[in-house]
């Protein structure tokens, strides 16, 4: 792969890949993303066969990595509070 194909996907990537407002809209994300790309990539002079000949399938690897992004904001963001009510209760003395 070229590296201007190569700086192209890592760009695009990094400025479109972004966890999607539902989970389970990954795979349906990813294809539109897939398209965005091949596009833009067009457009840019980028034949898709090149950045394919290095990473295969591009809607498998914005699949992958929007997945990775989704995880990686559930990580980030807890999924209750950990304190509890009796955290919260003065405690009497």
């Amino acid at each position: 792969m070229s590296e201007q194909a190569i700086e192209f996907l890592q760009e695009w990537i990094g400025e479109k890949v972004q966890p999607p407002a539902h989970p389970a809209l990954v795979e349906s994300h990813a294809q539109s993303l897939a398209k965005e790309c091949a596009a833009k990539a067009a457009e840019a002079g980028i034949p898709l066969e090149d950045i394919q000949e290095e990473v295969g399938d591009i809607e498998e690897l914005i699949a992958a990595r929007l997945e990775d992004a989704v995880e990686a904001e559930q990580s980030a963001t807890p999924d209750d509070d950990s304190s509890t009510e009796a955290d919260s209760q003065p405690k009497s003395e």
